[in-house]
């Protein structure tokens, strides 16, 4: 298997996406239905994702292992894990889910199967290659999946939850579990960015406001030039360190406006604003309305 050496080496840059402060539980999407593009996901999640893929193939970056992906494979996702997915096919072919903490808490047998087979918390076993009988079964359970997700309601999610666990035991059943090459020095360098961006966001709260905020702090904590960090990070992700942190910070407050009752100065606070008229400027002219104009539009959808 080659090693990647350079996230450039594609076509596409590779955007952020983060949603986990959305109101679901859990989602079964078709691949096909979405377009097959290049991604990093750097900062927390706060779903569990399972993705199928029956055909199409890929270069799929896991912390700081890299796994070059060719068709009948299945991957079980940690919420905390860095991953990052180039494309080397036109189009993909499977499917994947999506499921909340939350749910997972919900449903104690779920939870007692993904805990014995510790394919989510062991990276070493979340990429799982796989044969076409197995598959078939994968690909069929996926099927029903979506029937019940087109019902929808409770019953749904009571039934989908008893499909996942069918998922993870024929995982298992046949499991085999490629050896990953490492990642090129650059990528590691990127890896340990996002970590730590990840680090000081997830230990937000009241008592303890973040600590590093600025481009330099983050090189100086990873002991590289800020010049360096910065160019590093626009060469293979399009965004310098700045715009990292800012994003981060926004989305920390969105999950924060939504998901506590804490007033727009604790949370300003938090964030590293000393006053709160200057969080709710910050958050305006990055998103467009307050933050209490955003808290009040999630509540009204809710």
């Amino acid at each position: 298997m080659a090693i990647i050496s350079q996230l450039q080496d594609f076509p596409m840059r590779t955007p952020v996406t983060r949603d986990y402060f959305q109101n679901w539980n859990i989602r079964v999407v078709n691949s096909e239905s979405i377009a097959c593009e290049n991604y990093i996901s750097p900062n927390r999640r706060d779903f569990y994702k399972i993705l199928f893929i029956k055909e199409g193939s890929g270069l799929f970056s896991l912390g700081v292992n890299n796994y070059r992906i060719n068709g009948l494979t299945i991957l079980f996702l940690h919420p905390n894990e860095i991953i990052s997915w180039r494309s080397l096919s036109s189009s993909l072919v499977g499917h994947y889910c999506l499921f909340k903490k939350r749910y997972v808490e919900a449903h104690p047998m779920l939870k007692y199967a993904m805990e014995k087979h510790k394919l989510f918390a062991d990276t070493s076993r979340s990429v799982i290659s796989l044969q076409e009988s197995p598959a078939e079964t994968i690909n069929d359970l996926f099927l029903r999946m979506h029937e019940y997700v087109n019902v929808g309601g409770s019953l749904a999610e009571e039934a989908l939850q008893a499909y996942l666990q069918l998922l993870i035991v024929e995982s298992v059943k046949t499991a085999e579990f490629p050896k990953p090459d490492g990642v090129s020095e650059d990528y590691r360098h990127i890896h340990h960015f996002f970590q730590l961006l990840e680090i000081e966001a997830s230990n937000i709260n009241q008592q303890t406001p973040i600590s590093i905020k600025t481009a330099k702090e983050f090189a100086d904590r990873l002991a590289l030039s800020p010049n360096y960090l910065n160019a590093m990070l626009k060469k293979h992700t399009g965004q310098n360190i700045s715009t990292h942190i800012k994003n981060r910070l926004l989305e920390e407050s969105k999950a924060l406006l939504l998901q506590t009752d804490w007033t727009l100065n604790d949370i300003g606070t938090s964030i590293g604003f000393a006053e709160q008229p200057n969080f709710t400027q910050f958050f305006k002219k990055n998103i467009g309305i307050t933050p209490s104009e955003f808290r009040k539009s999630y509540a009204f959808m809710a």
